[in-house]
């Protein structure tokens, strides 16, 4: 205090409460600095108060999100995801499902007078781009007319009707005999097969 002792009295109180708005102020400082603003003090109140700023659950953000539709979210993917070939999706007979199921095994056995019938159809089969992978014949009955046969609710299904379209044959789920046959579309032709719609050579 020896530095306020030649001062008159209403100085040294002015220097006294200089000195503490000092100290107020750097304490108030220092708190900001190190990120915590002091909510018990006056001057930090009227701060806050001049410029607030919204919590999370202001009314703000909810009424925005209120007002905006709600989208739902993408489905998952990730590494190891795989798509399913669209045959799975594309209804039989559609026009994009044909190219899409000949990645199907196709096997074709003939059933009729006709020597080597199987193979001429399977002949004309791969030449449109289907995967036929065998041929041969088949003894084991009298099959009426040439059907492409399918498991129901398989690619097989979508393959076969492919299939039928294109060279004029029936389609049709797999009888008892070939049931428990090797997956794949199994076609048995007959002597009415001669690769219509513009298929035969």
């Amino acid at each position: 205090m020896n530095f306020f002792k030649g001062l008159s009295r209403p100085l040294r109180l002015a220097g006294v409460v200089l000195i503490g708005v000092a100290l107020v102020a750097l304490v108030l400082g220092t708190t900001n600095a190190l990120g915590g603003a002091p909510t018990n003090t006056a001057a930090s109140s009227t701060s806050v108060g001049d410029t607030p700023a919204p919590p999370a659950s202001s009314s703000a953000p909810a009424s925005s999100s209120a007002s905006s539709p709600a989208v739902p979210p993408p489905p998952p993917a990730g590494p190891g995801t795989t798509t399913p070939p669209l045959a799975s999706s594309a209804p039989a007979g559609t026009p994009g499902s044909q190219a899409d199921a000949k990645w199907v095994p196709v096997r074709v056995y003939n059933n009729s007078t006709i020597k080597g019938l199987a193979a001429d159809a399977a002949s004309k089969f791969r030449a449109d781009g289907w995967n036929i992978t065998e041929a041969g014949n088949y003894p084991y009955g009298i099959i009426s007319t040439t059907t492409a046969y399918y498991t129901p609710g398989t690619d097989e299904e979508t393959a076969a009707k492919a299939l039928a379209a294109e060279f004029g044959m029936k389609a049709q789920p797999r009888f008892d005999g070939i049931q428990n046959s090797s997956p794949g579309v199994i076609v048995i032709v007959t002597n009415d097969f001669s690769g219509l719609n513009g298929k035969s050579s």
